[in-house]
């Protein structure tokens, strides 16, 4: 008797936008592979594609529809999740439906389960999977789309804060904390399969437990509050048996922040924050209705390399904002020089539908809001540069994320002062030692021979 074997359904996935948006794909390829359905690397070999888009500024807007208009071309059945998903156009239509009326379905963000109801409708699941043969999975962790040494952790969603610039809010609400011991279970199955790099993020992750009122959670028996503090101290006790990193992202400058600065000077997690201050004069700030005034962001920036002479500032900032005045633009110039930012981004404002910032008075030309971000730039990487040259010399622990053949002719590698895509990168130049071998995911010591714009050259050894 012939067996007709069932074809296993494919769906291919386009993850765009931040690195929450990417924890949102990883949610859902972790639910389809579960139940038994394969990805496809191509449009033209997937069954149908699921694209999770990104809406926050113009251009990632553009790139969200010109992407959803290529799979529909290559592939013609397309669901749209994500931030543009929740955006609507002109008479209130949704906006995606509006550009690309043919997508089988449009949901926002956060939206796993309405994802998982369109792949079914228009694909059914195959038959009797198996929940234990899940590919590419970190156990409970899922599946990840980041490079098997290296994993994003989503603490929390949503966020409070009304910045005038920004509708993150209006698409994903407000802050939703993770349980403490949900986190952790997902931590100790990351580094346990091999992770060794975890980078925390959230919309804020400073504010992480602030919704549930610092609530006592539980992990392996123990008890432990909602709260920056302990859940980063907690990380990095779950880290150390590994030698792993913990990397966060996206704190603010509150003053609770100061209570984890001891944890990064005594090696529990890396000196390295990623503070999205976005300006530094009182009144810009004030427009932005941010959280914190430029004054206490200095003080805090100097004590924290006070209590931790090895931190790495990142940050990001608008130029252009409006009503900016020369004089306001100028304190930021001078306020990157004092503060001594790492590392340093920069926005021209973009006029985001629906922003509230749209309304204030004094919008500035474009030419303008993008002259100031390249005099911006300039100072930002200045500084960056004079900043790296201080590492020329030194050892340092260096990450290996490239090693084409064992790295006999050399790779690529980040220190603790680079987080992935959005740092810099160390050249490592081939070992000294015929054999030295450098492989990917694993930690090499270096020593540091020359800085080159945002990057380092090492000699391995």
């Amino acid at each position: 008797m012939n067996e007709i074997k069932e074809k296993i359904p494919r769906i291919g996935m386009v993850s765009l936008g931040c690195a929450k948006a990417l924890t949102d794909s990883e949610l859902i390829l972790t639910q389809l592979s579960a139940e038994g359905y394969q990805t496809s690397k191509t449009f033209q070999g997937a069954d149908l594609v699921i694209v999770n888009t990104c809406g926050f500024i113009d251009d990632a807007i553009k790139e969200s529809l010109d992407t959803i208009g290529e799979a529909l071309a290559e592939n013609g059945k397309v669901i749209v999740t994500g931030c543009l998903g929740a955006k609507t156009g002109a008479g209130g239509v949704n906006l995606v439906r509006q550009m690309h009326p043919s997508v089988l379905a449009v949901t926002g963000p956060q939206a796993t389960q309405e994802v998982m109801d369109a792949v079914h409708a228009a694909l059914p699941k195959p038959h009797d999977p198996f929940l234990d043969l899940v590919p590419n999975a970190f156990g409970v962790a899922g599946v990840k789309l980041t490079p098997r040494h290296y994993a994003y952790i989503k603490i929390s969603e949503g966020c409070n804060h009304r910045c005038t610039f920004c509708i993150i809010p209006s698409m994903r609400g407000d802050l939703v904390s993770r349980p403490i011991g949900d986190v952790l279970k997902e931590a100790a199955a990351l580094f346990e399969g091999g992770v060794k790099e975890l980078l925390v993020i959230s919309q804020d992750t400073s504010a992480y437990g602030v919704d549930v009122k610092y609530r006592t959670g539980f992990w392996n028996g123990k008890p432990l509050k909602t709260r920056m503090l302990e859940l980063v101290q907690a990380l990095g006790e779950l880290a150390q048996p590994y030698g792993a990193w913990v990397r966060l992202h996206y704190v603010y400058p509150y003053p609770s922040v100061d209570e984890v600065i001891p944890l990064m000077a005594q090696g529990m997690v890396l000196p390295y924050l990623d503070v999205p201050l976005q300006h530094s004069h009182p009144e810009v700030l004030k427009r932005m209705k941010r959280p914190a005034s430029g004054e206490k962001n200095l003080e805090r920036i100097q004590h924290w390399r006070e209590v931790c002479p090895d931190i790495v500032v990142r940050s990001t900032f608008i130029a252009g904002f409006p009503g900016e005045t020369e004089e306001e633009f100028t304190h930021l110039l001078d306020f990157m020089r004092e503060a001594q930012i790492d590392r340093a981004g920069c926005f021209a404002y973009s006029p985001v539908p629906g922003a509230l910032a749209n309304d204030l008075p004094g919008m500035l030309p474009a030419e303008l809001r993008e002259e100031r971000r390249a005099r911006f730039m300039a100072v930002a990487e200045a500084v960056s540069a004079q900043r790296l040259q201080r590492r020329v010399g030194a050892t340092m622990q260096v990450l290996v994320d490239s090693a084409p053949g064992l790295g006999k002719k050399g790779g690529i590698g980040r220190t603790y002062a680079d987080a992935p895509e959005i740092d810099g990168v160390v050249q490592l130049l081939a070992p000294e030692k015929i054999s030295k071998t450098l492989r990917v995911g694993e930690f090499t010591k270096a020593r540091i021979v020359s800085a080159v714009g945002h990057d380092l050259v090492a000699q391995p050894f």
